[in-house]
């Protein structure tokens, strides 16, 4: 069996997120003072994103994203800039294990649809003639599910929230269609909303509507989002328990949303956590259609610098093969080192060796068998 894979995702894989090195924080505190220009924090974001770039080159990924560092956020800086949508500064965060979050949220504030002057467009552009071919460029974006969490819609301007989800669905095929004919063909769309419908408490219900309905209405807003996108655009999602400074939000395996979002989500790929027991067991990994999409497995944290042991994650791997077949599984860590603009818990080194320790691995894995 070949170790590489000719198209995404690949057998090394990550999610995005890098940390900010220290050259962006500073900068950033210098242009919300005013003593810099946001032209000249572009420059320096733009060198740093050059710098990783390459530096995820060297580590042997194969697909390479510009670290998020444009971003403050995961998810807001997108979803403030379509229309209809704002950023605000709630009354709290959201409360993930032993912290609060920094307080920061998006909110509907009339007719949703895409934005074609959205800047993450642009920077696309910017960010893919820095790779120059010499890699696979990955674009990562929250998913339109991320629009159903709590608090965000607003009642009065969408009291049908069907009506709400059709118009969700059309700007996300405006977005896709922007970034496709930007040049991307690598999309990951990031869905902390789809994780917690399997958890216990579902954190993100307003409480109105059932686990089932929300669970096929996610299934319908993805599926819908992505009916007749290009043949050649790799579209994958990511499904995450929460990712703040090494914390996360809520624990539950996937069996709940398996049998619907696993089995017939129309993604070519899903990137799962799977680095703690949080996380549960392989078994919901059996309602993954064989031979349809491949299932990058999170086994390596990004909330620690310390390398996982070899011979565990291959045995991993293999346990994950008897519920999946081994040449639809990857490996990569279960998040991003930085879902926001504070990062986890781990210096920069440690999060080039884990890359360049996944890589490793993968090679191993593949290699033998």
């Amino acid at each position: 069996m070949t170790v590489t894979l000719t198209k995404a995702p690949f057998r090394a894989d990550h999610v995005g997120s890098l940390l900010r090195p220290a050259s962006i924080h500073n900068a950033r505190k210098q242009f919300a003072e005013g003593t810099i220009t946001k032209e000249h924090l572009h420059e320096i974001e733009t060198t740093e994103i050059k710098r990783i770039v390459d530096k995820q080159i060297s580590v042997g990924l194969q697909a390479v994203t510009d670290g998020e560092f444009r971003r403050r956020f995961w998810h807001t800086d997108f979803l403030e800039n379509l229309n209809g949508v704002e950023g605000y500064v709630p009354e709290q965060g959201f409360q993930f294990k032993g912290e609060e979050t920094e307080r920061y949220d998006v909110r509907v504030i009339g007719k949703v649809s895409f934005n074609p002057d959205h800047p993450h467009i642009k920077d696309f552009l910017e960010f893919n003639d820095i790779v120059g071919g010499r890699a696979v460029a990955k674009q990562t974006i929250p998913s339109p599910n991320q629009l159903f969490n709590k608090g965000i819609r607003d009642e009065s301007i969408y009291p049908d929230i069907e009506e709400y989800a059709n118009d969700v669905i059309k700007t996300y095929r405006d977005a896709i269609e922007a970034f496709y004919q930007a040049g991307v063909r690598y999309l990951q769309l990031d869905d902390v909303y789809i994780a917690g419908l399997s958890s216990p408490d579902i954190p993100f219900n307003d409480g109105e509507y059932s686990r089932d309905y929300l669970i096929d209405l996610a299934l319908r807003v993805i599926n819908g989002v992505l009916e007749n996108k290009p043949e050649d655009l790799i579209v994958t999602t990511h499904l995450c328990r929460g990712n703040y400074r090494s914390k996360w939000a809520f624990e539950g395996s996937y069996d709940l949303i398996a049998s619907t979002l696993l089995a017939k989500e129309k993604v070519d790929g899903f990137f799962l956590e799977y680095d703690d027991d949080r996380s549960g067991g392989f078994k919901p990994l059996n309602h993954i259609p064989a031979g349809g999409p491949r299932v990058v497995l999170g086994v390596f944290t990004s909330k620690n610098g310390e390398l996982e042991d070899k011979e565990a994650i291959k045995a991993r791997v293999k346990e994950a093969s008897n519920h999946v077949p081994l040449n639809q599984l990857c490996i990569s860590p279960q998040c991003g080192f930085a879902s926001t603009h504070h990062g986890n818990l781990l210096t920069e080194e440690q999060q080039w060796e884990k890359l360049r320790f996944i890589v490793d691995v993968s090679k191993e894995v593949w290699e033998e068998n």
